[in-house]
């Protein structure tokens, strides 16, 4: 294995060293998505990257660190070497340069392989380094991000409390300022990498008075006096990545740490999570994908009544379906990552991405089990892990409720937008 890990990385070097020079060239002069016949060659080239050091250094330790709740340190160190800590930030601050479309197709990659290390991988570019190169200060950014985003350090987003997951305005951890430091006090619940991050961004209420709008977001390294973490979730799936309590208790960071504007949280919190979906929803194909793969090829190998199974129209009518969704699912995150990269309004097409890739990882993991039968209820085969892998997927990062709302709210306001352009509609005498 360690042959294979240094020829990953030495891979991974020359593909980055490509990406840059070129700059990750997107080949759109097509106006419609559905033009495309094949990836541009550069996201080729990372999907392949990312493909072999799944197969190579995450499948044949996933099933152990799922079961044993084991982080798997050193793959996320590498993944940190290959460039894949920090994707889609600028090498000038310790990034990779590369795309959302690329991190969406690494993301698939590596949560094929694992999906607990796809997690971990997904926090740490989305929910940490993105809204860290987008509002901070280059001070912040010299400090709190290039480490970050070269995989030297390991990020987490605290939003969530034990009283409010969807409703992120209602935060109950307070901010207030004392000399030149603020004051932070609460706690920030399910917080995935909460064991093994060396900083978190944390939203707390600096007015109350404003709502929503009196939230504000700092950065704060969890070595800092008044900060500690809960113990571990024992959790149905995604096992092997860390999940806790963010505990904070007269916790003083300097007024430097507060990330973007006084009032700003909320805002930044949203952004975040708009980009974050993406990630998730990359993750979510992995594991639909990897069901597939299991499923398939169990039914290719297993046989009743004197040949495959892969012969009965049952299991194909299950392995059609799973392919369609999977299919789908895959279009719409690409879809949402261009238009990200083409800076359009993607936030309706992130939600359809999250829900879509989500609800297609439970239903292909589903399918896998039921192809497999009693082989897929027992850890000799993966086929479970994957089943209890997909069912977070469902929830965190907005549940598939909210996602509804999301994009039932922004497919609305579209109409709204064309009927008022529209003449108004004669009427009748």
């Amino acid at each position: 294995w360690e042959s294979c890990s240094a020829n990953c990385v030495m891979l991974g070097r020359r593909i980055l060293s490509h990406a840059r020079c070129v700059r990750l060239r997107l080949h759109l002069q097509a106006n419609s998505f559905t033009s495309w016949t094949s990836l541009p060659e550069e996201h080729q080239m990372i999907q392949q990257m990312a493909r072999t050091f799944a197969e190579t250094e995450l499948m044949p330790i996933a099933g152990d660190c799922d079961k044993e709740h084991r982080f798997p340190t050193e793959q996320v160190k590498q993944l940190g070497e290959l460039g894949m800590m920090g994707m889609a930030i600028s090498d000038e601050w310790g990034g990779a340069g590369m795309d959302y479309l690329a991190y969406a197709i690494a993301m698939e990659e590596i949560s094929r392989g694992c999906a607990s290390t796809g997690v971990i991988m997904s926090v740490n570019n989305s929910l940490y380094c993105a809204p860290v190169a987008a509002f901070g200060t280059d001070a912040q950014k010299a400090e709190f991000l290039t480490p970050f985003a070269s995989g030297e350090k390991l990020g987490c987003f605290g939003l969530s409390e034990p009283g409010n997951g969807s409703d992120a305005g209602a935060a109950s951890t307070t901010a207030t300022v004392d000399g030149d430091s603020w004051v932070l006090n609460g706690t920030k619940a399910w917080i995935t990498n909460a064991h093994d991050a060396h900083a978190a961004i944390v939203f707390a209420t600096t007015n109350k008075s404003l709502k929503h709008k009196g939230i504000s977001a700092f950065i704060v390294p969890t070595d800092t006096t008044g900060f500690s973490v809960g113990a571990k979730e024992d959790k149905l799936g995604i096992r092997a990545s860390s999940t806790g309590n963010l505990i904070m208790e007269d916790c003083r960071v300097p007024k430097a740490n507060l990330l973007g504007q006084e009032g700003e949280g909320f805002k930044i919190a949203m952004w975040t999570l708009d980009g974050g979906r993406i990630g998730i929803a990359g993750q979510a194909l992995g594991i639909a994908q990897a069901s597939v793969d299991c499923a398939a090829k169990y039914a290719l190998e297993r046989k009743a009544f004197g040949a495959p199974i892969s012969k009965l129209y049952a299991i194909q009518l299950k392995l059609s379906q799973m392919e369609c969704r999977l299919q789908a699912a895959r279009l719409l995150t690409w879809k949402a990552a261009i238009a990200k990269d083409r800076k359009e309004d993607y936030v309706k097409e992130a939600a359809m991405a999250k829900l879509c890739a989500s609800e297609a990882a439970t239903f292909c993991s589903h399918q896998a089990i039921q192809i497999l039968g009693g082989m897929g209820y027992v850890t000799d085969m993966p086929a479970e892990r994957y089943y209890r892998d997909a069912r977070i997927t469902e929830i965190y990062e907005g549940t598939s409720e909210v996602q509804h709302l999301v994009i039932a709210g922004r497919l609305l306001k579209e109409y709204e937008a064309v009927a008022c352009a529209m003449p108004a509609a004669p009427k009748r005498s």
